[in-house]
């Protein structure tokens, strides 16, 4: 019974050394956390300089839009203004005769 006993302890205590040595030390799993933050990182660095590029663009177009539009509805209030002034200096030059 002891015999028995004995093995069954030692191959108990067997099993927990060789699980305990197939496990990461501490230092093991910081290099490992390290990598994956470093890499993560990196992947992130690429992104924003992929959208920043792409906002750009876009920022580059919609200025040149609005800077057509611009031109255009500032020709348009300068013919309405123009208009208007003519209309008031011949409704006055009719009022005061």
């Amino acid at each position: 019974m002891k015999t028995k006993l004995l093995s069954v302890a030692a191959v108990i205590l067997l099993s927990i050394g060789v699980s305990a040595q197939e496990k990461n030390t501490v230092k093991q799993e910081i290099k490992k956390d390290a990598k994956a933050v470093e890499n993560g990182v990196s992947d992130g660095a690429e992104w924003t300089a992929k959208t920043a590029k792409k906002g750009v663009k876009a920022t580059k177009k919609g200025v040149k839009k609005g800077a057509r539009w611009t031109k255009k509805a500032v020709k348009n209030t300068g013919k309405a203004v123009d208009e208007s002034y003519k209309d008031t200096k011949d409704y006055l030059k009719k009022e005061t005769k």
